[in-house]
């Protein structure tokens, strides 16, 4: 079988860069849920990635990580998903932040994971996909950036209005009915 470079250092065969891929579903899967908002356009994504990045793993051209290239693949597919269907949106599934589902079911930590997802869709898209990647996925800047195809600088700026965006709708959450409908 022919060998591919991988890291740089040394050959691994093409069933180590497939193994390599195969690792990233469940971090492809989380991510592609938190976009789509539907697990079953989210396994639709994470489908579509996975053929492209098989198809197309002769063009990683290993100057970043192949998580960031799969990463990216991903939010690209999104994109022309989200291009081509125009979708009302929809409520993020509990699951996309609860990431232990067989865990019995804890109640409060339902109601939080709700609340959280609640608040990341009524951020922008571009600032909630760099609170994703960057605050989920455990991405730094630099691979953020690189994911979402815009500067460093931009990521950043992304990022700090959308966790105080965040913190806003969770003050306002904390307030009493009666003192929202004083405001």
């Amino acid at each position: 079988m022919s060998g591919v470079a991988f890291g740089g250092h040394k050959e691994k065969s093409v069933d180590d860069v497939k193994w390599v891929i195969a690792r990233q579903i469940p971090h492809l899967r989380r991510f592609a849920l938190a976009l789509a908002k539907n697990p079953d356009q989210a396994d639709d994504l994470v489908q579509d990635c996975l053929e492209r990045a098989l198809k197309k793993r002769h063009l990683w051209h290993h100057r970043g990580s192949l998580r960031s290239w799969l990463f990216s693949m991903l939010y690209r597919t999104h994109i022309d998903h989200h291009r081509a269907h125009r979708r009302r949106d929809l409520p993020t599934a509990p699951e996309v932040i609860n990431a232990r589902q067989t865990q019995p079911a804890n109640q409060e930590h339902h109601v939080e994971c709700r609340n959280i997802g609640e608040a990341l869709d009524r951020l922008p898209e571009d600032q909630r996909s760099a609170v994703l990647l960057v605050a989920l996925e455990g991405f730094t800047y630099d691979e953020a950036a690189e994911v979402l195809k815009v500067p460093i600088g931009t990521v950043r700026s992304r990022l700090s209005r959308g966790r105080q965006a965040l913190r806003d709708l969770r003050a306002s959450a904390m307030q009493p009915r009666i003192l929202r409908r004083v405001k």
